[in-house]
Formats: C-alpha cells, structure tokens, sequence
C-alpha cells in the first residue's frame, strides 16, 4: 500500500520524522464549539541539533569564503604572482565547494524534517483521485468557483451519508440521546448572549491598494515557515526565533501580530502591496430575518445554540432527569477569510454535535468501565510544554490521575475513540490533545481534541470540552429563562441562603428611570460581593457601585439595601447544569478518512500505478459491484436476478454489463472504494472478490447476495467466509 509515509520515505530515509512533528494551526476566534478554541497553540520540540550545527557550520563557512574572496582581490591588486594568485583561487574554490556540500546537507535535513514535496505530491494524487471520480468539486465551477465552497458528488455523498449514519448509530441510538434539529438561521440576540457576535473573529490585513483581504496569522505563519524551509542562509538563533514566534502565534494580541509583520517587511503576496495594521473580522454571514430587515440574525457558526435554547423542553421531555444528552447534525456557515486546504477549512460544512447535560458535582459515568482499558496516543498539557511526543495512555488511568477532568469527558473520548477507528481512520495517525490552560475559555474544566495528521499535518476534526455551565446561564441571564435542573431531597435541609433586598422606595427616588437596572444589579450580586459592600455601607455609609447594564458606576447609601443570610428548609435543589460537549467537523473527518484510505498498487504489467481507496464496507459508497465476466445474455440476467436480491436486501451496489474488460472494471471500482465486486461467469455460481487482497471465493448464485450481506454489515467478516467457501483463482483479478 502506497500511503502518505510511503510517499515521504520513498525519496527520503528521514520520511518517519513527519510522523512525529508538531503543526502550527491559529484562530482568534472564542467562545465557539471545540472546533475552533479560543487560542490555539502548539508546542513544538526543541530544534534539532542537526539543523543547527549546519547552519553554524554554514555561516562560519560563508565567513571563510568571504575572507578568502578578499585575499583573491588583494593579491590581483598587489600584482602579486601569479602561482600565488592562482593557489588562493583554488583554496577560494575548495572553500565554495565544501559551502556547497553543507548547504546540501542542510537542505536533506530541512526536506526530511518536513517532507513538504512528498506531502504535496501525495496530496495531489488523493485529490485528483476523488475529483476525478467526482467525490467532491468546486462549487460552481463553470463560474470560476467560490473559495471555501464545495460539491459532494455521488460517491461522496454517499461517504458523508455512510458517516452520519454510523455517527447516529454510534452514539444518538446507543446511548439513547434525545435529536434536534434547529433552523440555520439565527436571531442576533441569541448569539449575542453566546458571545459570537462580539468575540468570533479572526484577525485580518487588507493590501492597502487593492483592498483584498488575508488572514493575519496566516501571512506570518507562512513568511516564517518560508524562511525555515528554504532560506538556507538564516542563522540558528535566526532560526530559533522564527521557530518562537510560530510556537507563540496564537498568544499575538493585533498588536503583536502587526508588530511582526512590519518587522519582517511582510507585504501582500500577490501585489507586493503594504498591509494595513490587523484588525477583528466577526466571521459569521450576517442577515436579516422578514420583509421589514427589522430582525437581525446570522446564519449559524455552530449547531450548539439551537440545543441550549431548548434545553428547558428537552428536559422536561427526558422526565425532568439528569444526565441526558441531545445531539444534532446541521450546516453551519463562517465566512473564512482565506480559506485553503480543501474540505479542512470551508465557509459552509456539516457538523455533528452533542450536548450532554450532567450534575456538576457527579460527573461520574455509569458506561465507563466500558471504555476504560482503552490505551491511545494522548498528548496532555505536560508534554506538550516540555516539547515531548503524545504517548500511548490507557483511558482509567488519565481518568484516575487527572489528566482527564472527570469520568463523563473521559466516556466521550473513549466514544470518540471508538468511532474514528471503527470509521477507518489510522489509530497511529490519531491523538488526543488537551488544550493548553491559556488556550481554553475561562469557564471550561477541560478541553481535548481529537487530531488526525493528514498531509497538512495535524488537524483538529472533534473537540470534547467540558464547558462547565457557561452556556445555559448566559441564555438564562439574557431570556430571563430559568434554564435549570432540580434535585429534590427525600427529606427537607436547612440550609443558609443569602438575602438581597433593595429598598426600592429609596432606590427610585434616587435613580428614578434607572431602577430597575440598580434593583437588578444589586440582586445578582455573589455572596462574597454583597458582604463587601455590606461592610463597605457599614463603615463609610455610601459607596460607587457599578452597574454593568447602564456602564457606570452609580452612588449606593446605607439605606438603599439590606444584606443578610437566612436559615431557610429547601425541599429542592436547583442548579445550572454543566454539559460535556463533543462536537464533530464531519467535512475534516472525511478529508481525513480519505487520505488515511488511500493507496496504490502496480497493474499486472506494472506500467502503472492503481488507485485504491480501502474504505471500511460500514463508509463505502458502494458495497458492491456485480457484472458478468463476457457479454452474455444469461450471464447479464443472472448479473440483474442478484442486483435485485442486493436491493432487497438493503445493499447499496452497482451493476456493470459493459463490455469492458473484468481488470479493467475491477479497477474502475477499486478506485471508487468498493469492497466487493461479485462476477457472474458460470449460471450456477459466481465468485465474489475482495478489494484489498484482491482474494476470490465461489458461491452459489442464490447465495451470493446474502454473503456480501453478512460481511458488509460485519456479521461475518471476510477470513471467516474466506475460510468457509471454496477459493477461485483468476489472473484476471491483478489486470
């Protein structure tokens, strides 16, 4: 199998070191679902040791062949002779030519460290694959197309239907989550309780002449990346910086990031042009909602809001009980301002996301056991700040030693875990990765994502936070809904419950129009807070106290407010849930699926090299193929009778009665992905191949369709019926 570490070693004995290598992804944007964090910052190892002893050795020889040139020039100045002229030409020569040899040696270690071209190359052959065989196209294309907007054609329609089929199994019917599905479009007011009207941005220059627009960190990221990769003459401590000010990029304020940019003399890429300073770019797609234009709203950036508003009739739906979990698979839309890698970064793209409700102070899980001794790559906070690799840990021991928040987050990324692989993706090429403490928002407990490297690197396609209970109480404060859940207690506690009261005969001959406001203001305050100002009246009698819904500090007197604490029986407990949210970018997962599947393999004459796609039977486009081996008309009816038991039997399948010969037609399907071709060349039995060994089984004809049945559905799986039914031999099956 041909796979990306092959591309990479093919032409490079270092190809292994891209396996183990740290990308560098950014967004400014906060407060969104896990797949686009708050601050995004990856730690990369140490500079090898290597690179930099070539690159001193470089510019120490660099130093040399200057001096050398300069006693060349004296001595053609000096008249000297010319035997002497001539020996320090050839030791002038020497030195250029052992200059030569390091900065080949420099540029091996720099190709072999990112392997660049081989990423690429391999790249370019899955895409031309999957856009030939029309998995997916560019949006509008005989327009010019759209950036960032993409086509699924037949069979990647039916790659992304096979995924949220099996994620709907996976997890909505397996742990019994209760669906939703909310509109697109999103009034303001809900997104501005959120926080992605004011927070979700992306920092962004414009070329002060064509007003085109970039993405900020995008243009430094790739200056700097420039400069390691094909700059030979950069220092190391030259080096060393660069590979800093990537490892920093995401802490860059605008400020920062500006700053850098003119530094670096970094100027629009297609002009030339100066940038203007970065500035926030909000990236959702504004609209407005009736005829009047009155009602502002957006089209959605993720698929959680519409759960979190609907929390309180889900709960009563669930029996007003804790823990329950809703789920929600959706389009959500960011108007990127420069997208690129494909599928990976897009403005419109499907999400899979799962909000799952729980008691904040028992976030135990009744499931765990059920994934506890799993053991994968997890890359915590530690490693990652000491520049370690991810490691292999098993799932109840992250639990048990904190590494993981809690048991519920740790269930979900077992889950997920589960999921991927089971999908087909390389459980080598998956890890874990826990945000950093200044990378998550201030309200979460903990954060992870799942990261599959694909040719682009590492690339975030599930996160699993613990949001703690953020998103409901923001809702809550801004709707005026209470959006809680109850305990109720077998026998009543007494408790100490902290008692506000506005005196608010005082209050509005003081504030008249404002007090509601100060009224509201004074009644939210936190314990610790109210006992501060309590102190504070008693002592000076009058104190500034700031109300944040009129922006002002505001005079608060003695006789405006008691404060006190109250023994009181609650028969009830009522409290604001926290939710444990995994949430799924499905386009990334398939991009990802598609590379991890792909590989090629010589033709029978070995002229050429075969597409394949090693799909998994449970995400194949099409389970099976069936035609007849020669144009026959008893064959080609036999080929239809099993095509209708296929369909019967709920098995997707394509029928080929073309005259084309079988290799050929095999490799037409292998390219598509199919599992399973069956070919009719007897009336009595058929043979019934498999893609990836390319191995082939005779069966009864009445037979044939229940078999792919069973092993497409994993009721049987392939050693099994290999092993049962007797083995067919064809040269065919390697054209």
């Amino acid at each position: 199998m041909r796979t990306l570490s092959a591309f990479i070693s093919s032409s490079t004995s270092f190809g292994h070191c891209f396996f183990h290598r740290l990308t560098l992804r950014h967004s400014h944007r906060t407060l969104t679902s896990p797949l686009a964090p708050c601050f995004r910052r990856h730690f990369t190892p140490t500079m090898a040791a290597p690179e930099d002893s070539l690159r001193k050795a470089l510019a120490d020889k660099q130093s040399e062949v200057e001096n050398q040139g300069n006693q060349v020039r004296s001595l053609k100045a000096g008249k000297a002779a010319k035997s002497e002229i001539d020996a320090a030409i050839e030791a002038l020569n020497a030195l250029k030519l052992q200059k030569a040899s390091i900065e080949k040696d420099l540029q091996a270690t720099l190709s072999s460290a990112d392997g660049s071209v081989n990423r690429e190359a391999f790249r370019q052959a899955v895409s031309n694959t999957l856009e030939r065989r029309l998995f997916y196209i560019k949006s509008f294309n005989i327009y010019g197309g759209v950036a960032g907007l993409y086509d699924y054609g037949p069979p990647g329609c039916a790659v992304k239907s096979n995924v949220l089929a099996f994620w709907r199994q996976h997890f909505v019917l397996e742990e019994n989550m209760l669906e939703v599905d909310c509109p697109c479009v999103t009034p303001e007011v809900v997104l501005k309780a959120s926080g992605h009207v004011e927070k979700f941005t992306d920092l962004m220059v414009k070329d002060e002449k064509t007003g085109t627009c970039y993405r900020a960190d995008h243009l430094l990221k790739d200056f700097c990346n420039d400069k390691l990769q094909k700059d030979l003459n950069i220092t190391a401590e030259k080096a060393k910086e660069l590979k800093h000010v990537l490892a920093m990029l995401d802490d860059f304020s605008a400020e920062e990031l500006g700053a850098k940019i003119k530094e670096y003399g970094i100027v629009s890429p297609d002009t030339k042009n100066s940038l203007s300073d970065p500035y926030p770019f909000n990236l959702m797609f504004q609209t407005s909602i009736g005829p009047s234009g009155l009602i502002p709203g957006y089209l959605r950036p993720e698929t959680a809001q519409g759960i979190f508003v609907n929390f309180k009739d889900l709960y009563y739906y669930n029996g007003n009980k804790l823990p329950f979990a809703a789920a929600q698979i959706g389009q959500a839309f960011r108007n990127e301002i420069s997208p690129r890698q494909g599928l990976l970064r897009v403005r419109e793209f499907t999400l899979a996301e799962i909000e799952h409700f729980v008691d904040p102070e028992d976030k135990s899980h009744p499931k765990f056991s059920e994934v506890a001794e799993l053991e994968f790559l997890m890359f915590p906070r530690e490693l990652q700040m000491s520049g370690e690799s991810a490691k292999a840990i098993q799932l109840d021991e992250a639990v048990a030693k904190g590494i993981v928040n809690n048991q519920t987050l740790g269930y979900f990324i077992g889950r997920v875990y589960l999921f991927l692989i089971r999908l087909g993706i390389d459980k080598k090429r998956l890890r874990f990765r826990q945000h950093l403490a200044n990378e998550m928002a201030h309200y979460a407990a903990d954060c992870w994502d799942a990261e599959i490297e694909s040719s682009y690197g590492w690339i975030e396609c599930v996160g699993i936070a613990d949001r703690s209970a953020y998103d409901l109480r923001a809702h809550s404060e801004k709707s005026g809904e209470a959006l809680v859940a109850h305990e109720k207690f077998s026998e009543p506690r007494e408790v100490e419950v902290l008692v506000i009261s506005p005196v608010k005969k005082e209050i509005g001959l003081a504030f008249k129009g404002s007090q509601k406001n100060v009224v509201e203001a004074l009644e939210s305050m936190k314990e610790k807070e109210a006992f501060a100002l309590k102190a504070d009246l008693e002592s000076k009698g009058e104190v500034d106290f700031y109300v944040c819904t009129l922006g002002k500090n505001v005079s608060i007197k003695k006789n405006m407010v008691k404060i006190s604490k109250e023994t009181k029986k609650e028969h009830q407990r009522v409290f604001t849930p926290s939710v444990i949210e995994p949430s799924f970018g499905i386009g990334r997962i398939i991009y990802c699926l598609f590379e991890h599947s792909y590989y090629t393999r010589a033709s029978k004459a070995g002229n050429e090299q075969l597409n394949v796609f090693a799909f998994p039977s449970i995400v194949a486009p099409i389970k099976c193929t069936v035609f007849p081996l020669v144009q026959n008309q008893k064959y080609e009816d036999i080929a239809k009778d099993i095509s209708k038991s296929l369909t019967v039997a709920g098995i997707s399948h394509k029928i080929d009665i073309t005259g084309t010969s079988i290799g050929k037609r095999y490799a037409r399907t292998d390219e598509l992905g199919v599992p399973f071709a069956i070919t009719v060349d007897t009336t009595s039995s058929v043979t019934i191949r498999e893609r990836d060994s390319k191995d082939q089984i005779r069966v009864d004809v009445k037979e044939a369709a229940s078999v792919v049945k069973e092993v497409t559905e994993g009721l049987r799986s392939w050693a099994d019926v290999w092993a049962t039914f007797p083995h067919h031999s064809s040269a065919s099956a390697d054209e």
